[in-house]
């Protein structure tokens, strides 16, 4: 616990068994109560493996995809008491290193949910981000920004942490299965007027690292801009989503 307050890291897997160890080793235990790992159905030795290190398993008994997964991981967390519940993905793309500052800034305050943010410190490029991705990543942000009437310098990483009171009150479960459920809940978080924060994550690119191809990336691309027109219309009140109500 960190100031009698529970913190579960949730890992949403999919064939993570060669970079599952390396993330989990990193997990400061001092803090973190509970480790938990849902794998949709990977077709490696992800579940076995999280099981020898001594993680709580979740087996999916059909593939639901990244939102979905997530859906399972955050119920389930929640469930057990989580008060912070921290979003790491088992590729070791993120600092586990950053649980501390990132729970500390919700148990602390002001924070309800925060976002690790490879854009932030200015070094995504010079961590091996593909340039394409990285100029979408900044369109897609500046023109989430406006829509939303935010201020996030990243929409898209998805490493994140959020209060309880955070995934109690959003309507996660309307939300896509696939991986756009990332942008659909940080609008949610917004709608709710819950204060949204950043730290700087080091941006790590590797073989190992789970990543979507460029036709996945530009559905994923549309869908953003779709959340975002949606957000806007909601607040125009000319159409009222699911996901916002």
């Amino acid at each position: 616990m960190l100031h009698g307050k529970r913190i579960i890291v949730v890992m949403p897997a999919f064939n993570a068994g060669k970079t599952l160890h390396d993330t989990y080793k990193d997990v400061p235990k001092d803090i973190v109560d509970e480790v938990i790992l849902v794998d949709d159905c990977s077709r490696d030795d992800t579940a076995a493996k999280a099981h020898a290190l001594g993680i709580t398993t979740i087996v999916h008994d059909r593939n639901r995809g990244y939102g979905g997964n997530q859906k399972t991981c955050y119920k389930t967390a929640l469930d057990k008491g989580a008060d912070v519940v921290v979003m790491l993905h088992p590729d070791y793309q993120y600092d586990p290193h950053l649980i501390l500052a990132m729970s500390s800034m919700i148990i602390d305050g002001p924070y309800d949910a925060i976002v690790a943010s490879r854009i932030l410190g200015g070094h995504a490029l010079l961590g091996g981000m593909p340039f394409w991705k990285y100029v979408s990543n900044r369109f897609l942000t500046l023109t989430q920004n406006f829509l939303l009437g935010a201020k996030l310098s990243e929409y898209h990483s998805g490493y994140r942490a959020y209060s309880r009171e955070v995934l109690q009150s959003i309507p996660y479960q309307n939300n896509s299965e696939d991986f756009i459920f990332d942008n659909q809940i940080l609008a949610q978080i917004l709608w709710k007027n819950f204060l949204l924060g950043e730290v700087s994550c080091p941006t790590k690119y590797f073989s190992e690292a789970s990543s979507i191809n460029f036709l996945r990336s530009v559905r994923y691309g549309f869908g953003v801009l779709g959340v975002s027109v949606l957000y806007r219309l909601a607040k125009w009140k000319l159409h009222q989503s699911s996901l916002f109500r």
